[in-house]
């Protein structure tokens, strides 16, 4: 498999964006989010995502985030989007100068979750690696892009047949920010099988 960026489509296309075969640079937009419902009650889908679709039921997918973020919520990582009411993504949220959230969110039927861990401030890269196993999805990260450590695994009840899958940057308060994706790569699934 080789990552061919000629397959990549928008999901809502940002206004400020430069697409290359080895980089990808996204400006987020104002007020722009992925999630549904929970606990908070509201619900937004209005996140630009870059992606491409398949159906090919074995894979994993990895890209370097480099990001300049700097206001509460700034987010950019991996995402998997079905439709509004199913997707899954994994990011690294900026919340105050103290600290980030590492995390991720899992959408299925119009219900989101969050899982997340503390990281420094001042990270400013990390790498992710989504891969798949039918309908069953595994999510890691690592900061050096050769040491990846699980963040989760989850599965998606739409996520059985063709699947849109790729990169996502939003900034949900009154900011925006410059996000770098690079290193982006297609190989065979590296969640192995468990016996």
């Amino acid at each position: 498999m080789k990552f061919d960026v000629k397959e990549l489509f928008w999901i809502r296309e940002l206004q400020e964006k430069s697409v290359e075969q080895d980089k990808i640079v996204m400006l987020t937009e104002p007020g722009t989010d992925l999630w549904q419902r929970t606990y908070y009650g509201f619900r937004n889908d209005n996140a630009p995502a870059l992606v491409m679709e398949t159906n090919e039921k074995f894979f994993s997918f990895s890209v370097k985030t480099e990001f300049e973020s700097k206001h509460r919520f700034d987010q950019c990582g991996i995402v998997l989007y079905q439709d509004s009411d199913n997707w899954l993504k994994a990011s690294v949220e900026y919340e105050n100068d103290d600290y980030q959230r590492l995390g991720s969110v899992v959408t299925n039927h119009g219900y989101s979750d969050w899982a997340t861990t503390d990281i420094e401030a001042d990270i400013k890269t990390m790498y992710y690696r989504l891969s798949r196993r039918e309908s069953d999805f595994c999510i890691e990260c690592s900061y050096d892009g050769v040491n990846y450590k699980q963040m989760r695994i989850c599965h998606l009840f739409e996520g059985s047949k063709n699947i849109r899958f790729g990169i996502y940057a939003c900034s949900p308060e009154k900011s925006s920010f410059k996000a770098t994706f690079t290193e982006m790569e297609l190989t065979e699934c590296k969640w192995l099988e468990h016996k």
